[in-house]
């Protein structure tokens, strides 16, 4: 393969200055870019994968007159993809040698002890500076937890950490000048894009089909979530990327009467709240979705692209009956979700075909909608199953089951016996008996480092079984305890 020309450089706004970056190839992550080409080792370099949050920066991008902050895992983000960013690293925070809040309230409440994780502790609860305490928005323990949840510590522990999220709001302000800054992203967003480069970021639908068509072997990326994994443990190279993130039409979020249509370059981050905000029981499952800063990075299209069997958004989206739209120069076409897929990580796209919108309907009157998730961690952890359960009972009757399940095949799955198996049913114990010798009848699990294929099959009746002790009133249920009793 010849070597390719990387004619663009990569151009970022840090420290209310422009950094430009050239012959930059297109598999680098932003972390090598830093430590390596910039000389900022402040940014540490941890597990290579987006778990530990050590190598956290902030990325800032122009959303509505104002600046969108973002923290996000610099170890598995290409470096072309900031281009046309501003750019916030530990470095970059004390001013004329005075710590920022972020960093000063750390060392009030002895945050730090051997230092490794701080940098990235530091960065995260600077994105939380700026997108609550600039905002007059109170940081509760609650929501500390929650956006500190992808940076993790083994030696300080979270209780100073969490105080110090805390207690930013009372250190004396410091704020960021935007509108100094919105009009330098402005000059960098109204550069001419290129077109023949080795890091492709088309900004019209139009431009990125145009692109998949010319060059259907290039490797298609959004937030980088998983490729990123494949430069950092797998080596891989690429010879050309194309990007679907800077694509206007794809960062949308359309709302329409009976359903939303969300955007394949939309983050996650955003996808769960359009979902919660329909459905606010959802919220807690959307914050353990990996930690706050994958799911500012990662797009639920990739997600769903992707097509892992232990990825969280598609058993929820198959329970909600969500379709997908495929898109190239030949047209769209569309499709229940789980017929995207045909096998491990296989899926009908056509090497020109892009997944372009995820269309979830809007909830339906008396649906109870539950999803679960297990794992060997609450936070920031992998599933080891997942399934989504979309009922509505009438009369003491379900009249429609919709269900979808992770970590139990080669694929995200619906699980249709079930679904038959309830249908139609009175909703009793004894028809949730049936239902859940269904469930652990219809899939063949693996065994793998994550649980037994013995432990999902019982752990998939189990969560059928709390779904009914919780429609029967039971909120609090003891997880040691989930074994239905078989006997009559």
């Amino acid at each position: 393969m010849a070597v390719p020309l990387f004619s663009r450089p990569i151009r970022f706004i840090r420290r209310g200055e422009v950094v430009s970056v050239s012959n930059v190839p297109p598999s680098r992550t932003l972390l090598e870019l830093l430590r390596e080409d910039l000389a900022c080792s402040g940014t540490k370099e941890g597990c290579g994968e987006g778990d530990c949050g050590a190598c956290t920066v902030v990325l800032g991008e122009a959303a509505g007159g104002q600046v969108q902050y973002r923290a996000i895992n610099s170890c598995i983000r290409l470096a072309h993809s900031v281009d046309g960013m501003a750019l916030w690293t530990v470095e970059d925070l004390a001013q004329d040698g005075a710590l920022h809040p972020a960093q000063q309230t750390m060392v009030n409440e002895h945050g730090s002890q051997c230092g490794f994780c701080t940098p990235g502790f530091v960065m995260s609860l600077f994105g939380m500076y700026q997108n609550h305490v600039c905002k007059g928005e109170p940081i509760s323990r609650e929501l500390a937890q929650e956006e500190l949840s992808g940076n993790l510590c083994r030696c300080t522990g979270y209780r100073p950490i969490l105080d110090a999220a805390q207690s930013m709001a009372a250190l004396p302000p410091v704020k960021v000048d935007e509108t100094a800054l919105l009009r330098k992203l402005q000059l960098l967003r109204s550069e001419p894009g290129v077109t023949e480069t080795a890091y492709l970021a088309p900004r019209t639908l139009a431009g990125l089909l145009q692109a998949r068509a010319d060059r259907p072997g290039a490797q298609l990326v959004a937030g980088c979530t998983d490729v990123g994994l494949w430069v950092t443990k797998m080596h891989q190279e690429f010879g050309q990327v194309i990007d679907v993130t800077k694509v206007e039409e794809l960062r949308r979020i359309e709302h329409y009467p009976h359903h939303i249509a969300i955007g394949a370059a939309v983050t996650l981050a955003d996808a769960y709240a359009a979902l919660a905000k329909d459905r606010p029981q959802l919220h807690n499952f959307a914050t353990r979705f990996a930690g706050l800063p994958v799911r500012n990075s990662g797009t639920l299209g990739g997600n769903v692209a992707n097509g892992s069997p232990i990825g969280d958004s598609m058993p929820l989206l198959i329970a909600l009956n969500a379709n997908v739209v495929l898109m190239s120069v030949r047209g769209h076409r569309e499709m229940p979700l789980e017929k995207l897929y045909t096998g491990y990580r296989q899926n009908v796209m056509a090497a020109d075909e892009v997944l372009a919108w995820i269309k979830v309907p809007r909830p339906q009157p008396g649906e109870a909608m539950k999803v679960y998730k297990i794992s060997k961690r609450y936070d920031d952890d992998i599933s080891a199953v997942c399934l989504a359960i979309n009922l509505q009972v009438q009369d003491g009757k379900v009249i429609a089951a919709s269900i979808g399940a992770g970590g139990v095949a080669a694929t995200p799955v619906r699980a249709v016996q079930t679904e038959a198996a309830l249908t139609g049913k009175p909703w009793t114990q004894a028809t949730v008996r049936q239902a859940m010798a269904a469930l652990r009848a219809e899939f063949s699990p693996i065994s793998d480092m994550r649980a037994s294929a013995a432990y999902r099959s019982e752990v998939l009746g189990n969560l059928l079984q709390r779904y009914w002790l919780e429609s029967q009133g039971l909120q609090q249920i003891n997880l040691a305890s989930f074994r239905l009793e078989e006997a009559a």
